[in-house]
């Protein structure tokens, strides 16, 4: 099959969206079908697998409490037709396409078969409601709907009406097991990991930096390792000196890197605030076999199966989060006995599964032509199940 998939964000600039396209795109090529991906490419040094096409350099807006690279007008329009020409797609994939990227310029200019993947997650959009009208002629072209999580289906459903098949967010676990410690990791002393954009409230750091005193008052020595771009000093300008002494800023790091942090941890913490839709962070940590720490944010505790595969504090409360560390730590047998079902529970949204369920929803729309996300709607929603609102 040939599979056209449109990303709608900087190729060049790490992101959730990003990942799941390339992972998707690799396992899909493993599994013999021909595809090709296009995205802006804002870095031109960046060197570009070769089933990926430039889609033009993006700028910079914000989005979602965050900043995203994307490109869109009329140049655009024409690299995105021109690609669609040439590619001659049976199936073309887009990723946020309610939004104005490469996604929806591909929706107003493809034909056949389309498939669409929601990613994001808002409790109120004034700039989707604003595109409703504007959007709904794209939309009508999509042949089935895909949401990652039961929070970016609810965000389509109110915004945007119809529905979607929930297909999950993947990890690719041979990658994380078996992984190398940083040097001079483990320690004897406790290593806590945190990986975000320093500088972006919604991801947290600064509720966890705000734990730290208590924490390491419980574990004296105690570190944390930080991994992500940001202003690290004024991260850390509310912390007395002997606390900074114990963040260690690892900066913007590899993906070898980055799984080599969570092989060097005893707890992953995950003490983001909000504007998350699924958490594919935290199947990385158990994919690595760490202990995640997470807010109760309902994307995170759907991923950790309602706090049976990790540990939950209150979201936005330093001395919940302080809590549930310190106990953690104290508790080798709690840690020990979450290495194995954070390794099983990971293994569920390995990518050779969820490419799989991809590839169903591909044969479905080549196959009848007709829109199928209502015939769907259920058949993969087992591992996102909505937690009881007690475990959250």
């Amino acid at each position: 099959m040939k599979v056209g998939i449109v990303c709608p964000y900087d190729w060049t600039s790490p992101g959730g969206v990003k990942a799941h396209v390339h992972d998707l795109a690799v396992t899909l090529r493993r599994f013999g079908h021909d595809v090709s991906v296009l995205a802006p490419v804002d870095d031109p040094e960046y060197p570009l697998e070769p089933f990926v096409v430039d889609g033009g350099k993006p700028v910079s807006v914000p989005y979602n409490g965050s900043v995203a690279k994307v490109n869109f007008g009329p140049v655009s329009a024409a690299r995105v037709r021109r690609w669609i020409k040439e590619g001659d797609f049976d199936v073309l994939h887009v990723h946020e396409p309610a939004s104005p990227t490469l996604s929806v310029l591909a929706c107003w200019a493809a034909r056949g078969p389309m498939v669409a993947t929601w990613h994001s997650s808002q409790q109120r959009s004034r700039a989707l409601s604003a595109a409703y009208y504007l959007m709904q002629t794209a939309m009508e072209k999509i042949s089935a709907r895909i949401a990652v999580s039961e929070a970016a289906r609810q965000t389509l459903v109110k915004h945007l009406g119809g529905d979607a098949v929930l297909v999950p967010n993947g990890v690719v676990c041979s990658d994380y097991e078996g992984a190398t410690p940083l040097p001079g990791y483990p320690r004897q002393d406790p290593t806590l990991f945190f990986i975000g954009r320093i500088d972006e409230p919604r991801k947290g750091l600064h509720v966890l930096l705000a734990a730290l005193p208590r924490i390491a008052a419980a574990h004296p020595g105690v570190e944390v390792l930080v991994a992500g771009p940001g202003d690290q000093e004024q991260a850390t300008e509310d912390l007395a000196p002997d606390l900074r002494d114990r963040v260690r800023f690892l900066g913007l790091v590899t993906d070898a890197d980055k799984i080599s942090a969570f092989a060097s941890a005893d707890v992953y913490v995950a003490p983001n605030t909000g504007g998350e839709s699924f958490g594919i962070v935290l199947l990385e940590s158990m994919a690595a076999g760490t202990p995640v720490v997470a807010s109760n944010l309902e994307a995170f505790a759907s991923v950790l199966d309602g706090g049976r595969t990790g540990e939950l504090f209150v979201s936005e409360d330093p001395d919940s989060l302080a809590d549930t560390v310190i106990d953690l730590l104290a508790d080798s047998q709690r840690r020990e006995t979450l290495v194995p079902i954070g390794h099983e529970r990971a293994r569920q949204f390995d990518w050779e599964v969820v490419a799989g369920e991809i590839e169903q929803v591909y044969e479905s729309v080549t196959a009848t032509g007709e829109k199928v996300e209502n015939d769907m709607r259920g058949q993969f929603v087992g591992r996102l199940a909505r937690p009881n609102r007690e475990d959250v």
